[in-house]
């Protein structure tokens, strides 16, 4: 078979909001989402050049098995944000990780209030 002679330029995956449509919009625009547009239990999630689409919608099975990875430009720069937003305290759900090195690369954890788990790492210098 031929290869795709198109290229994809963009993903954006929908993730769930979890109980609480409105506490998990909140919880994004704390870590830096703007909420670009909402219709019918979707809201549309910018945070630079990273985009997704919040969806309101409640499947804990899901929602506990979901990994999300997200680049940011100053990995150590955004932990010191996060950390004085206070978020653990203020979204009783939300369970942070701070930078730790792994095999693939440095990276911290967030937990959001649904229970996805987001992969925040250093995008790559170029």
């Amino acid at each position: 078979m031929a290869p795709m002679r198109t290229r994809a330029s963009g993903l954006f995956p929908f993730i769930p909001s979890g109980a609480d449509f409105a506490e998990a919009l909140a919880f994004f625009a704390e870590i830096g989402f703007e909420t670009q547009w909402r219709n019918e239990g979707i809201a549309g999630l910018r945070y630079g050049g990273a985009f997704f689409l919040l969806q309101d919608i409640d499947v804990p099975e899901w929602q506990k098995n979901q990994m999300v990875v997200l680049e940011v430009e100053d990995l150590e720069a955004y932990w010191s944000e996060l950390l004085q937003k206070r978020l653990v305290t203020r979204f009783p759900a939300v369970r942070l990780r701070e930078p730790t090195d792994f095999p693939w690369g440095r990276e911290i954890h967030i937990i959001d209030p649904a229970g996805v788990c987001w992969h925040v790492r250093q995008a790559p210098r170029s």
